[in-house]
Protein backbone atom coordinates (compact mmCIF):
# COMPACT_ATOMS: atom_id res chain seq x y z
CA UNK A 1 0.00 0.00 0.00
CA UNK A 2 1.31 3.49 -1.53
CA UNK A 3 2.03 5.51 2.07
CA UNK A 4 0.37 9.21 1.42
CA UNK A 5 2.96 11.67 0.62
CA UNK A 6 0.80 14.30 3.50
CA UNK A 7 1.32 11.30 6.00
CA UNK A 8 4.77 11.53 5.55
CA UNK A 9 4.96 15.45 5.03
CA UNK A 10 3.21 15.26 8.71
CA UNK A 11 6.04 13.04 10.35
CA UNK A 12 9.14 14.64 9.29
CA UNK A 13 7.59 17.93 10.42
CA UNK A 14 6.85 16.88 13.76
CA UNK A 15 10.37 15.48 13.88
CA UNK A 16 11.69 19.13 12.76
CA UNK A 17 9.77 20.66 15.17
CA UNK A 18 10.63 18.43 18.29
CA UNK A 19 14.18 18.87 17.07
CA UNK A 20 14.65 15.25 16.48
CA UNK A 21 15.87 16.57 13.40
CA UNK A 22 18.18 19.64 14.14
CA UNK A 23 18.52 22.47 12.26
CA UNK A 24 20.50 22.81 10.03
CA UNK A 25 20.86 18.53 9.43
CA UNK A 26 21.05 17.31 6.25
CA UNK A 27 17.69 15.07 4.79
CA UNK A 28 18.39 12.46 2.07
CA UNK A 29 15.34 10.58 0.29
CA UNK A 30 17.41 7.42 1.33
CA UNK A 31 17.94 7.89 5.10
CA UNK A 32 14.08 9.14 5.50
CA UNK A 33 12.20 6.81 3.31
CA UNK A 34 14.27 4.20 5.59
CA UNK A 35 12.96 5.88 9.11
CA UNK A 36 9.62 6.15 7.76
CA UNK A 37 9.31 2.76 6.57
CA UNK A 38 8.34 4.12 2.61
CA UNK A 39 9.49 4.60 -0.56
CA UNK A 40 11.39 7.42 -1.59
CA UNK A 41 8.59 8.59 -3.85
CA UNK A 42 6.43 10.27 -0.63
CA UNK A 43 9.73 11.85 0.78
CA UNK A 44 10.64 13.38 -2.09
CA UNK A 45 6.69 15.13 -1.97
CA UNK A 46 7.14 15.81 1.51
CA UNK A 47 10.28 17.65 1.25
CA UNK A 48 9.33 19.85 -1.91
CA UNK A 49 5.87 20.74 0.75
CA UNK A 50 8.25 21.08 3.55
CA UNK A 51 10.54 23.76 1.58
CA UNK A 52 7.15 25.49 0.12
CA UNK A 53 6.28 26.18 4.09
CA UNK A 54 10.15 26.86 5.13
CA UNK A 55 10.68 24.15 7.51
CA UNK A 56 13.36 22.52 4.64
CA UNK A 57 16.06 24.57 2.43
CA UNK A 58 17.88 23.20 -0.63
CA UNK A 59 21.92 23.77 -0.60
CA UNK A 60 23.88 23.49 -3.75
CA UNK A 61 26.36 20.38 -3.49
CA UNK A 62 24.51 19.55 -0.35
CA UNK A 63 20.49 18.79 -1.05
CA UNK A 64 18.01 19.16 1.32
CA UNK A 65 18.71 20.38 4.77
CA UNK A 66 16.50 21.56 7.98
CA UNK A 67 16.25 25.05 7.49
CA UNK A 68 18.18 27.56 9.53
CA UNK A 69 15.83 30.36 10.40
CA UNK A 70 17.08 34.23 11.27
CA UNK A 71 15.93 35.95 14.64
CA UNK A 72 14.04 38.40 12.02
CA UNK A 73 12.39 35.80 10.27
CA UNK A 74 11.30 34.44 13.73
CA UNK A 75 10.08 37.66 15.02
CA UNK A 76 8.27 37.93 11.82
CA UNK A 77 6.52 34.73 12.62
CA UNK A 78 4.93 36.51 15.98
CA UNK A 79 4.10 39.80 14.07
CA UNK A 80 1.93 38.06 11.26
CA UNK A 81 -0.08 36.35 13.93
CA UNK A 82 -1.47 39.39 15.24
CA UNK A 83 -2.44 40.16 12.32
CA UNK A 84 -3.99 37.44 10.86
CA UNK A 85 -5.52 35.17 14.01
CA UNK A 86 -8.06 38.56 13.98
CA UNK A 87 -9.17 38.65 10.80
CA UNK A 88 -9.63 34.76 11.43
CA UNK A 89 -11.74 35.56 14.59
CA UNK A 90 -13.51 38.06 12.51
CA UNK A 91 -14.27 35.92 10.05
CA UNK A 92 -15.51 33.30 12.10
CA UNK A 93 -18.10 35.48 13.85
CA UNK A 94 -19.44 36.06 10.47
CA UNK A 95 -19.21 32.20 8.98
CA UNK A 96 -18.58 29.85 11.72
CA UNK A 97 -21.48 27.08 11.76
CA UNK A 98 -23.14 25.28 14.72
CA UNK A 99 -20.94 22.44 14.99
CA UNK A 100 -17.96 24.75 15.28
CA UNK A 101 -19.67 27.19 17.85
CA UNK A 102 -20.70 23.63 19.91
CA UNK A 103 -16.87 22.66 19.62
CA UNK A 104 -15.57 25.78 21.09
CA UNK A 105 -18.09 25.85 23.71
CA UNK A 106 -16.82 22.55 24.75
CA UNK A 107 -12.97 23.80 24.54
CA UNK A 108 -13.94 26.90 26.90
CA UNK A 109 -15.68 24.63 29.35
CA UNK A 110 -12.95 22.07 29.89
CA UNK A 111 -9.87 24.21 29.27
CA UNK A 112 -11.58 26.35 32.48
CA UNK A 113 -11.26 23.45 34.29
CA UNK A 114 -8.26 22.51 33.68
CA UNK A 115 -7.10 25.16 34.32
CA UNK A 116 -8.64 25.22 37.67
CA UNK A 117 -6.85 21.66 38.26
CA UNK A 118 -3.83 23.06 37.40
CA UNK A 119 -3.43 20.25 34.39
CA UNK A 120 -0.68 22.05 32.01
CA UNK A 121 -0.42 19.52 29.26
CA UNK A 122 -4.04 18.92 29.04
CA UNK A 123 -3.94 22.80 28.59
CA UNK A 124 -1.68 23.00 25.99
CA UNK A 125 -3.19 20.73 23.71
CA UNK A 126 -6.59 22.39 24.61
CA UNK A 127 -5.41 25.57 23.53
CA UNK A 128 -4.12 24.18 19.93
CA UNK A 129 -7.56 22.78 19.63
CA UNK A 130 -9.21 25.94 20.16
CA UNK A 131 -7.22 27.83 17.69
CA UNK A 132 -7.55 25.33 15.15
CA UNK A 133 -11.15 25.24 15.60
CA UNK A 134 -11.15 29.01 15.71
CA UNK A 135 -9.22 29.36 12.13
CA UNK A 136 -11.60 26.55 10.84
CA UNK A 137 -14.39 28.09 11.80
CA UNK A 138 -13.53 31.38 9.74
CA UNK A 139 -14.49 28.68 6.37
CA UNK A 140 -11.71 30.37 3.99
CA UNK A 141 -9.16 27.18 3.71
CA UNK A 142 -6.45 29.78 2.52
CA UNK A 143 -6.39 31.61 5.79
CA UNK A 144 -6.86 28.48 8.19
CA UNK A 145 -3.75 27.02 6.39
CA UNK A 146 -1.51 29.97 6.60
CA UNK A 147 -2.73 29.90 10.13
CA UNK A 148 -1.54 26.32 11.23
CA UNK A 149 1.65 26.79 9.55
CA UNK A 150 2.56 29.73 11.37
CA UNK A 151 1.22 27.51 14.75
CA UNK A 152 3.66 24.94 13.40
CA UNK A 153 6.53 26.89 12.57
CA UNK A 154 6.28 29.42 15.92
CA UNK A 155 6.27 26.28 18.09
CA UNK A 156 9.31 25.15 15.96
CA UNK A 157 11.28 28.17 16.98
CA UNK A 158 9.98 29.17 20.20
CA UNK A 159 9.70 27.44 23.44
CA UNK A 160 6.04 28.90 25.28
CA UNK A 161 6.47 29.67 29.25
CA UNK A 162 3.13 28.28 30.97
CA UNK A 163 1.03 31.53 32.17
CA UNK A 164 0.99 32.25 35.67
CA UNK A 165 -2.81 32.20 35.63
CA UNK A 166 -4.07 29.90 33.06
CA UNK A 167 -7.79 31.06 34.11
CA UNK A 168 -6.95 34.05 32.55
CA UNK A 169 -6.21 32.40 29.19
CA UNK A 170 -9.46 30.47 29.34
CA UNK A 171 -11.77 33.35 30.38
CA UNK A 172 -10.29 35.22 27.14
CA UNK A 173 -10.97 32.30 25.31
CA UNK A 174 -14.61 32.53 26.43
CA UNK A 175 -15.03 36.11 25.17
CA UNK A 176 -14.35 35.55 22.02
CA UNK A 177 -16.46 32.75 21.39
CA UNK A 178 -19.20 34.59 23.04
CA UNK A 179 -18.69 37.60 20.56
CA UNK A 180 -18.19 34.90 18.06
CA UNK A 181 -21.99 33.16 19.06
CA UNK A 182 -23.30 36.86 18.94
CA UNK A 183 -22.00 37.28 14.84
CA UNK A 184 -20.10 40.40 16.39
CA UNK A 185 -17.14 40.33 14.05
CA UNK A 186 -15.37 43.85 15.40
CA UNK A 187 -15.71 42.65 19.06
CA UNK A 188 -14.31 39.02 18.21
CA UNK A 189 -11.43 41.09 16.22
CA UNK A 190 -10.49 43.22 18.97
CA UNK A 191 -10.62 40.70 21.76
CA UNK A 192 -8.36 37.93 19.29
CA UNK A 193 -6.31 40.98 18.56
CA UNK A 194 -5.92 41.86 22.66
CA UNK A 195 -5.14 38.01 23.91
CA UNK A 196 -2.69 37.37 20.91
CA UNK A 197 -0.97 40.64 22.23
CA UNK A 198 -1.09 40.12 25.58
CA UNK A 199 0.48 36.84 25.62
CA UNK A 200 3.84 37.42 23.05
CA UNK A 201 6.15 37.90 25.90
CA UNK A 202 5.47 34.20 26.68
CA UNK A 203 6.96 33.51 23.59
CA UNK A 204 11.36 32.74 23.60
CA UNK A 205 13.48 31.60 20.62
CA UNK A 206 14.52 28.11 21.30
CA UNK A 207 18.52 28.45 21.86
CA UNK A 208 19.23 25.28 22.56
CA UNK A 209 18.73 24.29 18.48
CA UNK A 210 20.25 26.62 15.99
CA UNK A 211 18.22 30.18 15.08
CA UNK A 212 20.88 32.10 13.09
CA UNK A 213 21.92 35.74 14.44
CA UNK A 214 22.10 38.90 12.17
CA UNK A 215 24.47 41.71 11.78
CA UNK A 216 22.31 43.61 13.73
CA UNK A 217 20.08 41.69 16.59
CA UNK A 218 16.60 42.17 16.53
CA UNK A 219 14.71 43.20 19.73
CA UNK A 220 12.48 39.16 20.01
CA UNK A 221 11.41 40.81 23.10
CA UNK A 222 8.84 43.21 21.41
CA UNK A 223 7.60 40.47 18.89
CA UNK A 224 5.63 38.97 22.16
CA UNK A 225 2.34 36.60 22.05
Amino acid sequence: MRIPAHSVCTAIRADIISGVLPRGSRLTEEQLARRYGVSRVPVREALRTLESEGFVTSRRHVGACVAEPTEQEAADLLEMRTLLEPLGAARAAQRRTDAHLKVLRGLVRLGQERARRGQGEDLRSLGAWFHETLAQASASPGLTALLAQLRHKIAWMYAIEEPVQPTEVWTEHGAIVDAVARGDAERARALTAQHVERWRGAHRLRRSDRVRGLQHPVNTAGARN
